[in-house]
C-alpha cells in the first residue's frame, strides 16, 4: 500500500478559476479544501497584468487586485492554498474504485489520488473530488516553428509581463510584437511601460484593424505601425536578438531592426496533467470534454476556466469555477456521475465550443433512468470561437440532420479572439439516444 493523506477536495490551480472554486466550496462546507500551485504567490496571470479591466464597472481592478481579492476571499473561507507546490501526475489504479483507509490507498470507491511535489519534498494525496484549473500557456517561438538561433530577447507576453510588472527587469530598447488580439495590445503597453519603444504589430490575419479594437486599446497603439497579412519566417542575431525578418503577403521580405519581440495570443490548454489523468479531450479546445455542470469523462473530477477554453476573461472564468463548486458539492452529497454523453461539436469556421457534452439524463429526465435523472438548475449558454469574421451570423444547431435551434446574433459580433454564446433553449429537443449534435454557422 502506498501511503496517502486525505483531504476533501483538491483544487489544482489557484488562478481566478481555481480560487473561485475554492472559495465557494469551502464556505459551503464542503470539508477540507487544498489549492495547489506551482507559482510563489496564488492569482494566476493577474498578478501580472498592471492594466485595468478587471472586476466590475462599479469597482474596476487591475490585475494584481483583482489577484489579491481572490486570494483574500478564498483564505478567509478556509480553503488552504499551498504555493510552489507541482502535481506531478495520478497514482496508478486511483479513480472511482479507490479510498483512502488509515493513511493507506484501499478499494471502496471514492478518490482520486494525485502525486505533488512541493517545498517539503513528495506527498500523494487523495480526494473526493478533483477540481482542474490549470489554466492556458501561450505557445511559445519553438511551438510556432520559427527558425533562427536561441537569442536573448525572446517572449512571450506572460513572461515579458512577469518580467516586467514582477521582477523590474530591463527587456531591450526596441520591440516587435507578434499578434493583433487584445492580448498584443497589452503586450505593447507592457513593452511602453519598461520604457522601450514598439517598432510594429505583425499579424498573419489580413483583416485585423486597429479600429476594432476597444476605444483604449486603440488609443495604446495610435502611431504603432500594424503589419496585416505578414509572417515572422525568421529570428536573427547571436547572443542577442538583432532582428526578425518578415514576409508580406506579396512575398517580399523585410527585415525589422530590434532587440526584442514579443510572440502572443496563440493559447492552448495547459492539460499535461488532464491527458495523465486519461480524460477525454475536446479536439476543438483541446482541453478536457466537459458536461454543462463541467463533470470530465473521470468520476470525481471536474474541470473550470482557462483549460476549458484558451482564452476567455478572468472574470469569465472564476464564474466557471463557482459553477464547478456547486457540481462539486452535489457529487460529495451523492449525486450519481452523468454518462459520456452527446457531443456538441462545430463546423468550420467556428472553431470551438464549450461545454461539448449534454448529459441525455439532463435534457430529457423523463426517457432516463429514474434513480439517476435529478432537477438541476439551468445550464449557462455555451461559448464559441470563430476563424473568420462573420458579419451576420446565424447559428444553426442540427442532431442527425434536424434542426434544433436557429439564433441570428448582432451584426459583427463574430469576430476571431471574440467568445460568442449559444443558448441553451434548444436542449430539451436532443434526442437522448441520437448521434452527435452539430453547430454550424451561416
Amino acid at each position: 500500500m502506498t501511503a496517502a493523506r486525505h483531504t476533501d477536495v483538491l483544487v489544482v490551480g489557484a488562478g481566478p478559476a481555481g480560487l473561485a472554486a475554492a472559495a465557494r466550496l469551502a464556505a459551503a462546507g464542503a470539508g477540507r479544501v487544498e489549492v495547489l500551485e506551482r507559482e510563489e504567490r496564488p492569482g494566476g496571470v493577474p498578478r501580472h497584468c498592471a492594466h485595468g479591466g478587471f472586476g466590475t464597472w462599479t469597482r474596476p481592478l487591475t490585475g494584481p487586485q483583482y489577484a489579491r481579492l481572490l486570494t483574500a476571499a478564498t483564505e478567509r473561507s478556509g480553503a488552504l492554498i499551498r504555493t510552489r507546490t507541482t502535481v506531478l501526475g495520478w497514482q496508478v489504479g486511483s479513480g472511482p474504485g479507490t479510498t483512502v483507509s488509515g493513511g493507506h490507498i484501499g478499494s471502496a470507491p471514492g478518490a482520486n489520488v494525485l502525486l505533488t511535489v512541493g517545498p517539503d519534498g513528495p506527498e500523494t494525496l487523495a480526494a473526493r473530488a478533483v477540481v482542474l484549473a490549470t489554466g492556458a500557456r501561450e505557445r511559445p517561438r519553438a511551438a510556432r516553428l520559427v527558425p533562427g538561433t536561441r537569442p536573448a530577447g525572446v517572449y512571450t507576453t506572460g513572461e515579458l509581463q512577469q518580467a516586467v510588472h514582477l521582477f523590474g527587469q530591463h527587456i531591450g530598447t526596441r520591440a516587435v510584437v507578434v499578434g493583433a488580439q487584445d492580448v498584443s495590445y497589452a503586450a505593447a503597453r507592457t513593452v511602453r511601460t519598461a520604457g522601450a519603444e514598439v517598432v510594429a504589430l505583425v499579424t498573419e490575419d489580413p483583416r485585423a484593424r486597429t479600429s476594432r479594437v476597444r476605444a483604449r486599446s486603440a488609443r495604446l497603439v495610435q502611431g504603432i505601425p500594424l503589419l496585416t497579412g505578414t509572417t515572422v519566417t525568421e529570428l536573427l542575431g547571436h547572443g542577442r536578438l538583432s532582428g526578425v525578418r518578415v514576409r508580406h503577403r506579396d512575398g517580399r521580405t523585410t527585415v525589422l531592426p530590434c532587440d526584442t519581440v514579443v510572440f502572443t495570443g496563440d493559447f492552448v490548454p495547459d492539460h499535461e496533467l488532464a491527458r495523465r489523468g486519461a480524460l477525454d479531450l475536446d479536439p476543438g479546445t483541446r482541453g478536457p470534454a466537459v458536461h454543462t455542470a463541467l463533470h470530465t469523462s473521470r468520476p470525481g473530477v471536474f474541470a473550470a476556466g482557462s483549460l476549458l477554453h484558451a482564452v476567455e476573461p478572468a472574470g469569465t472564468a472564476a464564474r466557471e469555477g463557482s459553477r464547478a463548486a456547486g457540481a462539486v458539492l452535489d457529487h460529495l452529497a451523492g449525486a450519481p456521475w452523468p454518462r459520456p454523453g452527446i457531443p456538441v461539436t462545430v463546423a468550420p469556421p467556428l472553431r470551438w465550443i464549450t461545454p461539448n457534452r449534454i448529459d441525455p439524463d439532463r435534457v430529457n429526465p423523463e426517457r432516463a433512468d429514474p434513480q439517476r435523472a435529478r432537477p438541476a438548475a439551468p445550464p449557462p449558454p455555451h461559448l464559441l470561437r470563430t476563424d473568420a469574421p462573420l458579419p451576420c451570423p446565424v447559428l444553426y444547431v442540427h442532431q442527425n440532420g434536424r434542426l434544433l435551434h436557429r439564433a441570428r446574433l448582432g451584426p459583427g459580433t463574430a469576430q476571431p479572439h471574440r467568445a460568442l454564446r449559444l443558448g441553451v433553449s434548444w436542449h430539451g429537443r436532443v434526442d437522448p439516444e441520437g448521434g452527435e449534435v452539430r453547430v454550424s454557422a451561416g
